[in-house]
């Protein structure tokens, strides 16, 4: 409940089925609690029963007290919930089995027997239909078929002929053959030649503005080769375009923003019309501004539920998960069902306020993970703080892996990279090329001649678990403070990959397992945390398998005010977000905001 998942009434806990009813209005929780593997059918009668019979009971003492009288008094209770629990026992048992009808009961005896009775001719004069629309049918077929035979001629007679000796495949392979015969043809005679204009025109390298022309710049043959984790050579290069904003803070992980300059504007827009509106209406206008106030009653789900169906298609269309902002609104619900309103409050603000609430409090995590407080941690017990990312294809891993390594080393921590996607071409290059960029931001002579990067890679086709095992290892050798093992991309169901990797984290244990997600996806979120999560228990061999737990939210500058992404992976994994990646230099990091985001989220 305080998490805000109370759309559903029941909580399963270990062998435990528990399932409960909220009362708004004295702000009171009914819970009954039974063995999991019993199917008792009366617990839904039994709960609502006790919940009007204490109400009724105590009522004036509620009204009188308050809350400090429900802490303070005591409820004499006991034979009447066992009364109830007898009435509720028994009621299941009245419950007579079902009994087969009998023949004055069916429908068939309310029939009379001339209806019964089947004339003569009827359906044979049905079935000469069919057969003459079916005749009709193949007459046409041949018509049509008959002009076609006729045009083809002796040739294609012959060949249907051997057509009908020859096995289905050789058919085929004759009917392909054939067909790019003719595509061949038609398309030899649609090419018009022009050999002439091909041979003036030629082919000229292309040359960005933002390149290098210098052809030993870009030779890069003479790197680190494969299985070395020595440092790259420092290449020289604009460093605002790395970093981007100047002014800056170094080492600070700024919250995210937004700005809600929007919203006061349209307040103004909605209050300024509704003055006029007043003054030609009169009354009409007073008992029309009025019509939407509560006016101290207790809100029913008939009052919400237009409000809640708005609010719900909000969500979803600010790319809240479907599943989710349908529970989110069941919770919210229930949660104000039966509460008593202010005087001059309206349903939707009511709702709606309750809904931000909710947003927050599931932004908020119960455990915030401090990355740079466990590093110490670690460092005090003299071995490198190892993270792991993890994720589907293309959602960022290894360029928010660089953007973490660069607010590490900015905070003074040194950083070996792990090179664990084996798998993607290029993926080995691609953190090579982040590692010089960052040498050379960073440079050995800046931090009293230690290199505070540097990769360990093994090349293509290896052992990911294997790698990062014996990266893990040099780290702890070298002094390295933090290990950031980049894997290959995998799509949720494919379990060969999804099998190695919690094998990777099962055999190498990190401190740290983030997931990276990017905030552009909608329902694809929750089958993608769900699923991972799924695969990881499944596929570890350990009696408390290691989870996802954190999250990394990519490519949030391209959303504008569709944040829903981060809502549902936060719901379905009650995990945090630690990092937010907000665009393509190596600053373009932030920690998460839940007032920000939830701002966002419900901008009209």
């Amino acid at each position: 409940l305080p998490q805000e998942r109370g759309g559903n009434n029941s909580f399963t806990h270990e062998a435990l089925t528990l399932k409960y009813k909220l009362d708004n209005q004295f702000e009171l929780v009914f819970v009954v609690g039974f063995q999991k593997i019993l199917t008792l059918t009366y617990v839904d009668k039994l709960i609502d029963d006790v919940h009007k019979e204490f109400r009724d009971k105590y009522r004036n003492e509620f009204q009188q007290k308050g809350a400090l009288g429900l802490l303070n008094g005591t409820f004499d209770f006991k034979d009447d919930f066992m009364r109830l629990l007898r009435n509720a026992e028994e009621s299941s048992k009245v419950r007579a089995p079902t009994v087969m009808k009998t023949f004055e009961q069916s429908l068939k005896s309310q029939k009379t027997v001339k209806c019964m009775i089947e004339t003569r001719g009827e359906k044979p004069k049905e079935k000469v239909k069919n057969k003459k629309n079916k005749g009709s049918k193949k007459e046409g077929t041949e018509a049509v078929a008959a002009p076609s035979k006729a045009s083809v001629g002796d040739k294609q007679l012959s060949a249907a002929g051997d057509k009908e000796e020859l096995t289905k495949d050789e058919i085929l392979q004759k009917n392909r053959e054939e067909f790019f015969r003719r595509h061949m043809k038609a398309g030899e005679k649609s090419r018009s030649p022009k050999p002439d204009a091909q041979k003036e025109k030629g082919k000229k390298p292309r040359v960005w503005d933002l390149g290098n022309s210098n052809a030993k710049v870009l030779d890069y043959s003479n790197s680190a080769t494969n299985g070395s984790a020595e440092a790259c050579p420092v290449e020289e290069f604009d460093p605002d375009m790395a970093l981007g904003d100047k002014n800056r803070e170094p080492g600070r992980l700024y919250d995210l923003e937004y700005e809600s300059d929007d919203e006061a504007e349209e307040e103004k827009v909605v209050q300024n019309p509704s003055k006029p509106s007043a003054k030609k209406g009169g009354l009409g206008g007073m008992f029309g501004m009025l019509k939407g106030l509560v006016g101290s009653k207790s809100l029913t789900r008939e009052d919400m539920d237009p409000v809640l169906e708005k609010m719900k298609d909000h969500l979803i269309a600010k790319n809240v998960a479907a599943e989710i902002a349908v529970q989110l609104c069941e919770s919210v619900a229930k949660k104000l069902e039966g509460k008593v309103m202010g005087t001059f409050t309206t349903v939707t603000s009511t709702v709606k306020q309750a809904l931000q609430e909710a947003l927050v409090q599931i932004l908020q995590p119960q455990r915030r993970v401090d990355v740079l407080r466990d590093v110490m941690d670690a460092q005090r017990h003299r071995r490198p703080y190892v993270v792991t990312f993890c994720g589907v294809n293309g959602v960022g891993k290894s360029t928010n892996l660089a953007k973490i390594s660069f607010w590490l080393i900015e905070n003074g921590f040194s950083v070996l990279i792990a090179a664990c996607d084996t798998f993607r071409a290029g993926a080995v290059e691609q953190l090579r090329t982040h590692t010089r960029r960052l040498n050379a931001l960073h440079p050995p002579e800046s931090h009293g001649g230690r290199t505070m990067v540097q990769l360990y890679e093994k090349g293509y086709g290896k052992d990911a678990a294997g790698i990062a095992m014996e990266a893990i290892a040099y780290a702890r050798n070298q002094g390295f403070d933090v290990v950031l093992v980049d894997t290959a991309g995998r799509m949720q169901d494919n379990a060969p990959l999804m099998t190695a990797l919690a094998k990777l984290i099962a055999v190498n244990a990190p401190d740290l397992v983030l997931f990276v997600g990017e905030a552009l996806v909608g329902n694809e979120a929750v089958d993608q945390l769900v699923k991972f999560n799924k695969a990881l228990a499944d596929h570890s061999m350990a009696q408390t398998p290691r989870l996802i737990d954190g999250i990394v939210l990519t490519k949030f500058d391209t959303i504008d005010d569709k944040v829903g992404a981060a809502i549902s992976m936060t719901y379905i994994t009650s995990k945090p977000i630690v990092f937010v990646g907000t665009g393509q230099t190596y600053c373009d990091l932030r920690s998460l905001n839940a007032k920000a985001v939830v701002a966002a989220l419900m901008k009209a």
